[in-house]
């Protein structure tokens, strides 16, 4: 199965969210169409941080509003526990995001400005009919005081306390999934580090699933269990957190890490560095979408597509002419005569 697009999914039970060839597609007016997400594959076990990284416009944020069905994907399979969601339709598929809440990047317009924070926590389970009254828990448990925070309104909190806000209203529902949508990005950097270590305390406490997206790396390895890069719509590689960055193999992945300062990391200008902007979504490169900012790009990259193989353990990358480390000499047995 190394040439196999799907090769690096693990056996169906083993995982709570399956994605195969996931393809989102937009109008553009003119007859043009962009390719948002072209066949991506991956998986997701229970109790695991899949982080999401790339550049703005690789596809990311569409792949994760996929996941909700918001919109439906133009193709491809999105099973939660194995039960497909892309074919459920009305209550069916209401009932189903439930189990699966989102947090965005924007704390501040996520949430309705005129209503009590409260009311904007407490609507899910009015909506559900569910018993109990859980707000002060919840608010509780993302630092907020409930005797304070309940009666105000969005504007007269921060952007930190706001992302707050929003996670609580995520957790009231005992979502199976939560999918962060670049939830720090727009705030300062040390709120940045208090929220990030929030949500590690939450995934502990309510045993959560996450998908994690952000554009930058530096944050995204400090909370990720796994690591998938994405360039133009398309899965670059995909590993452990800390192996994919100490051995990157793929030139974009590379470039990525020699972004981070102080990133521990010491690798060659040459090898790293690109240039120019991303291609277009309406009209990408053939072949391998980022040769045409690749410094490791040759003929074969522009006539043939690269498919994901492995390279390492749970380590895989699409790339025909990949970064890899010289394999270890073998060991020579000292009994042998």
């Amino acid at each position: 199965m190394a040439g196999s697009g799907k090769a690096h999914l693990r056996p169906r039970d083993e995982v709570l969210l399956r994605v195969e060839d996931l393809v989102v597609e937009f109008p553009a007016g003119r007859g043009r169409t962009v390719r948002a997400v072209s066949g991506v594959s991956f998986d997701l076990a229970r109790g695991e941080t899949l982080g999401i990284v790339g550049e703005s416009g690789c596809g990311k944020s569409s792949a994760a509003r996929a996941l909700v069905q918001l919109p439906p994907p133009r193709s491809g399979s999105v099973r939660l526990d194995g039960r497909e969601l892309t074919t459920l339709r009305g209550e069916a598929l209401r009932r189903t995001r439930r189990q699966l809440q989102m947090i965005f990047q924007d704390p501040i317009s996520s949430l309705n400005p005129r209503r009590r924070v409260r009311e904007i926590v407490g609507e899910g389970p009015r909506v559900w009919n569910l018993p109990g009254d859980r707000v002060d828990e919840v608010l509780e448990a993302v630092g907020l005081d409930p005797a304070t925070a309940a009666v105000r309104r969005p504007h007269e909190f921060s952007g930190g306390q706001c992302q707050r806000i929003s996670i609580a209203r995520a957790l009231i529902l005992d979502p199976e999934v939560v999918i962060c949508d670049e939830p720090v990005s727009a705030l300062d950097v040390s709120v940045q580090a208090q929220i990030l270590g929030l949500l590690e305390d939450l995934k502990a406490r309510y045993r959560l699933t996450l998908v994690f997206i952000a554009h930058d790396l530096a944050v995204v390895k400090n909370v990720s269990d796994r690591i998938m890069v994405m360039y133009l719509g398309k899965v670059c590689e995909l590993a452990p957190s800390a192996d994919l960055i100490s051995r990157p193999a793929h030139p974009y992945t590379r470039a990525l890490i020699a972004s981070i300062p102080d990133g521990g990391l010491d690798l060659p200008p040459s090898d790293t560095l690109i240039s120019g902007e991303p291609p277009s979504p309406v009209d990408p490169p053939s072949g391998c979408r980022f040769r045409t900012r690749c410094p490791r790009a040759r003929e074969r990259c522009a006539a043939e597509e690269p498919q994901i193989r492995q390279v390492g353990e749970d380590h895989w990358l699409a790339c025909h002419f990949p970064a890899l480390p010289d394999p270890e000499p073998p060991v020579e047995d000292s009994n042998k005569e």
